[in-house]
């Protein structure tokens, strides 16, 4: 069967501010079969412990992706020449019952990942990252991790419950899902339960980036050390919005200030390019808290630069 190479919908054929809300304009397909990549909206926010709303980050994304060309200027990269494409949807959660959300999300990812599709997830809290891991580890083994993040989300349980957006890390970890030698978080700050909250991760392996490690400063020297660190094996980037400061991206659930910049957040994609990136996830993207929408816009073109670094993509 041949490969058909998914285009998006230019804006000299439909304005902009029509034609059906996809990732970027892109097909919408009931199936990723046949697919090299795929987005897909996980509408959640009932994991989330203090501002609800990243129940519509993925319809917030998807509507501010209608700038988004298929070629990067930048880096070369041709994705929609080099991959098959399209937007497949959204994992239909449970609204009312988090643990059944996870249930049905991690299933629905073990039937995407049968296509060998490199999933972009457009989240919904950062509880949808623990159970595309179970997914993909099932597929992969263990697997190698770019987190950014303000928060290292590794508490051992959030109001005595062990599964919610901030547990997502330790419980793969206590899972066997990850590879630990190979996990660099990056941008993690603010303040702690305690005082050893961040030395937890660097006690299973995990280099830890705090943001006062990025002041300032370009990340490409970082993230040849972050290169050499997780290369191997599969690599998952996970990419929370918090990571990035308030300033840039209000629209989220938990912010903290001195984060990192939108530059240093390409940057970080763009130094996974080489690596055997498997799938990545975009998260924690709350729209109510940003009626610009400039937080939706950032999150859509964060996910475009990690499509932009998968496996395959060719470089012009």
């Amino acid at each position: 069967m041949e490969k058909i190479f998914h285009q998006p919908l230019g804006g000299n054929e439909m304005p902009r501010f029509g034609g059906i809300a996809t990732m970027m304009r892109l097909p919408h397909l009931t199936s990723a079969a046949g697919l090299d990549a795929a987005f897909i909206g996980v509408p959640l926010d009932i994991g989330a412990s203090l501002r609800a709303g990243t129940r519509f980050g993925p319809r917030g994304i998807r509507a501010e992706s209608v700038m988004i060309r298929p070629y990067n200027m930048a880096t070369g990269a041709a994705p929609f020449d080099s991959l098959s494409v399209a937007d497949i949807g959204d994992v239909p959660i449970n609204t009312f019952n988090l643990l059944d959300a996870v249930r049905i999300i991690e299933e629905w990812y073990d039937r995407i990942l049968e296509h060998d599709v490199m999933p972009l997830t457009l989240g919904g809290d950062h509880t949808i990252t623990l159970p595309i891991l179970r997914a993909l580890h099932r597929k992969h083994g263990k697997i190698g991790l770019v987190h950014v993040d303000a928060h290292a989300d590794v508490n051992d349980h959030m109001f005595g419950e062990k599964i919610a957006h901030g547990t997502t890390f330790r419980r793969a970890v206590e899972e066997g899902l990850l590879d630990c030698e190979r996990v660099v978080q990056i941008g993690l700050r603010a303040q702690g339960y305690t005082a050893d909250d961040f030395n937890w991760s660097r006690r299973q392996g995990f280099r830890v980036v705090q943001a006062e490690e990025c002041w300032h400063k370009s990340l490409e020297p970082l993230m040849a050390e972050v290169r050499a660190k997780v290369a191997g094996g599969p690599v998952y980037l996970s990419f929370d919005i918090d990571g990035i400061d308030p300033a840039w991206a209000p629209g989220t659930g938990t912010p903290e200030i001195g984060g990192l910049t939108t530059i240093q957040g390409i940057e970080i994609i763009r130094g996974c390019h080489g690596l055997d990136l498997i799938g990545g996830d975009l998260v924690e993207v709350s729209p109510p808290y940003d009626t610009s929408g400039n937080t939706s816009l950032l999150g859509a073109n964060l996910l475009y630069e990690m499509l932009c670094v998968l496996p395959g993509v060719k470089r012009r």
